[in-house]
């Protein structure tokens, strides 16, 4: 099989969103800074409370999938549907904001650490206009895969390929056929998986640098990276020195155009100024 290599490093910067909270963007920091069909991933992680307990207030989105993955912390989301959810360590949700959605995250917490990340996914043309959807997935839907040398994975969306057998995540059917994996390696350990040839996929490491690559010609990715991958038909990824944790995201690219306007993600102008008329009227839902 063609082993895929690190082909781009997107170096994640500090900045802030929602009400001042601090994070790290990578992907979507500037639009060339994109990787079909992700649009965006932020990582936020701090003890002090001054930098997340304002949350993100009541915002709009259009067009797109938010991710949100817990590591730590307790966030809570309550949206114009009338859904809510509590977000946990360990736990994700995945909401399709479709043609439109207002909502939501509050940290439930006055201190300690908060932790996670939000990952944006476009839609195709087709679907962005569907009706608005979530799903809240508890830590203990999740599989955790314990793997040779100690490796350690969890299964968010997509399948892990172990002993044969496909391992499935709790998110399927999604049309841009996600892979979304966090995976720890001891010091010294390696990880191996297929990746579906066509798709796009990056590497995140939060704790750790990795070693990406087959052996003879692999490259380093220092924590707090987006490591653009190669086409090839599988990913190995090793910590060569100490131990490390990161996220493997892969998904089919969907080949569209695609315009930005902040919260709204459309394929032309037009389509991105009836968004903005739709919600300064009360009709984006």
């Amino acid at each position: 099989m063609n082993t895929r290599k690190l082909q781009q490093v997107i170096r994640s910067i500090p900045t802030s969103d929602g009400a001042g909270v601090k994070l790290r963007r990578s992907l979507g920091q500037a639009p060339a800074l994109r990787l079909d069909p992700f649009l965006m991933l932020d990582e936020f992680a701090s003890e002090n409370a001054d930098d997340y307990i304002a949350g993100f207030p009541d915002h709009p989105h259009r067009g797109f999938e938010t991710v949100t993955y817990m590591l730590d912390g307790h966030m809570l989301h309550q949206d114009h549907l009338g859904n809510r959810g509590d977000l946990r360590r360990g736990g994700a949700q995945w909401m399709t904001a479709g043609r439109g959605i207002i909502h939501s995250e509050i940290p439930q917490q006055q201190s300690g650490r908060m932790r996670g990340f939000q990952l944006w996914i476009n839609l195709p043309a087709r679907e962005k206009m569907k009706a608005a959807a979530y799903r809240d997935v508890q830590p203990e839907e999740i599989p955790l895969v314990t793997m040779a040398g100690g490796v350690e994975v969890r299964v968010i969306a997509g399948a892990l390929l172990v002993d044969g057998e496909n391992v499935l995540g709790p998110i399927q059917g999604i049309s841009t056929e996600p892979l979304f994996l966090d995976v720890r390696l001891p010091a010294g350990a390696s990880f191996s998986n297929p990746l579906a040839t066509g798709h796009n996929a990056f590497v995140y490491p939060y704790e750790g640098q990795l070693s990406i690559g087959a052996a003879d010609e692999a490259s380093v990715l220092a924590a707090h990276q987006a490591g653009v991958l190669s086409a090839g038909e599988r990913v190995e990824i090793r910590a060569d020195d100490g131990a490390a944790a990161f996220l493997l995201l892969a998904a089919r690219p969907l080949l569209e155009p695609v315009v930005q306007y902040g919260p709204f993600v459309m394929n032309s102008r037009e389509e991105i100024e009836q968004a903005i008329a739709d919600y300064q009227n009360g009709r984006l839902v």
